[in-house]
């Protein structure tokens, strides 16, 4: 499946507005913004860890931003080649001010709504659709509504299915430029085993088009019923079955570690096989974090997986954070999602640190910081995911990354593990 979110062109006429004028700080400038234009940039810059969740179920409507706090990504499901489906369909049903009202909420809790292209119901390879058109069919309807596999082609290990998704991917970037939309795929793990499939498989698509695809969310789930249920069968060896398709094992053929995110069924009853209690999958987690991956979690489906499961599999690696510190908050009738007031006086609740946080400014009401930006805040160090202002560390905005205490010997490290990358995806097959 291929995903899509939409960053308004405004994002693009402020970044070049921003390179006119070089002698203005670039805090200055993104504070004289409007509110729209600083929402659409805090939409058009994501960044690692990506925590995904896929909605396929029947829900009446999205749910609210505080149902699916902790994730930053919500995937629905599924657009097709003959149009909507299941969620997606529900998505077009609704009038533009209801649609318009769910992304605001979203976008304020830093949640990016995005669409499932095929799933496991199209081949559109075998089926014999054009590529190019399918993809300027499909690029036009992720325009028109505001948002962001063909499996069994692969087995048949003529290429034909590599060179689609090479040429598929190629004209949607056309149509839905990079750092406007976000674009990913979702292969299965073993189409990165190397030397099984006739066309290369997904490290021929990674070496051709790899650098338009923003990340990957690797399924892994249903392809046997002792595969990637294990922290090193998932992280480090995968069987003899399908050799070289664990984590690290796939970063070592030369994929990009951050742009792997895991993908695993919320419940056993999502998927075939695969299915790993969120507990085990945290430990997983923390195990490669420490080994120098950061990428994030995918899971099938909301809503089986909502703010308990991520919250969970985040665990202490990510941690959610329950309790917003803001003192003066703001709450919308559509959303239970809350956001610090701007204040006229800046202030800041920070106190003094030393060792790895020395010389790092504490954070600061008022002051607009870009993504990569490091304060520090009660006691810790925290990193800015995208552009941000008055959105408390902590906060429920979901804005900062905790890179743990001021005085841990591992703030360093966890720093730099931190600072990542960018963000559409193929949707898990079932």
């Amino acid at each position: 499946m291929v995903h899509f979110y939409q960053a308004l062109t405004a994002a693009a006429a402020a970044f070049a507005c921003f390179g006119e004028v070089a002698s203005v700080p670039l805090e200055e400038r993104l504070r004289s913004l409007t509110p729209k234009a600083k929402n659409v940039l805090k939409r058009a810059t994501p960044v690692a860890p990506y925590f995904v969740l896929y909605s396929d179920a029947y829900v009446s409507t999205e749910p609210t931003a505080s149902d699916i706090s902790g994730f930053n990504v919500f995937a629905l499901s599924f657009l097709e080649a003959y149009g909507a489906a299941d969620q997606a369909q529900e998505w077009a049903a609704l009038t533009a001010s209801q649609r318009s009202s769910i992304l605001s909420e979203y976008n304020a809790a830093g949640i990016s709504l995005i669409v499932s292209l095929f799933g496991s119901t199209e081949t559109p390879t075998s089926s014999g659709y054009d590529p190019i058109g399918t993809a300027n069919t499909m690029a036009a309807w992720v325009i028109q509504y505001g948002l962001q596999g063909d499996f069994a082609a692969f087995n048949g290990g003529t290429g034909s299915a590599e060179q689609w998704l090479g040429n598929f991917t190629t004209q949607l970037r056309t149509q839905l430029p990079q750092g406007q939309y976000i674009l990913t795929h979702a292969p299965v793990a073993p189409w990165f085993t190397p030397n099984r499939w006739g066309g290369g498989g997904y490290l021929w698509v990674d070496s051709m088009v790899g650098s338009m695809i923003d990340w990957y969310n690797v399924q892994y789930y249903n392809q046997g019923t002792t595969e990637y249920t294990t922290c090193d069968g998932l992280l480090y060896t995968s069987s003899s079955t399908w050799p070289e398709s664990a984590l690290f094992q796939i970063a070592n053929s030369g994929v990009s570690l951050d742009k792997l995110v895991i993908g695993k069924p919320a419940t056993s009853a999502q998927a075939s096989n695969g299915y790993m209690d969120p507990t085990l999958l945290a430990s997983c987690v923390s195990e490669a974090y420490g080994a120098g991956w950061d990428a994030g979690v995918m899971v099938w489906e909301y809503p089986d997986a909502a703010s308990s499961w991520i919250a969970t599999v985040r665990g202490n690696t990510w941690p959610v954070s329950s309790t917003p510190t803001s003192t003066s908050t703001t709450t919308t009738a559509t959303s239970t999602a809350t956001s610090t007031a701007t204040t006229s006086t800046s202030t800041s609740t920070s106190t003094p640190v030393t060792g790895t946080c020395a010389g790092i400014a504490a954070w600061t009401t008022g002051v607009a910081y870009t993504g990569g930006a490091e304060v520090t805040y009660g006691g810790d160090l925290w990193t800015a995911k995208w552009w941000t202002e008055n959105d408390t560390p902590g906060g429920s905005a979901g804005v900062w990354t905790n890179d743990g205490a001021c005085t841990s010997t591992a703030t360093a490290a966890a720093k730099i593990r931190a600072l990542t990358a960018p963000i559409v995806t193929p949707a898990p097959a079932l």
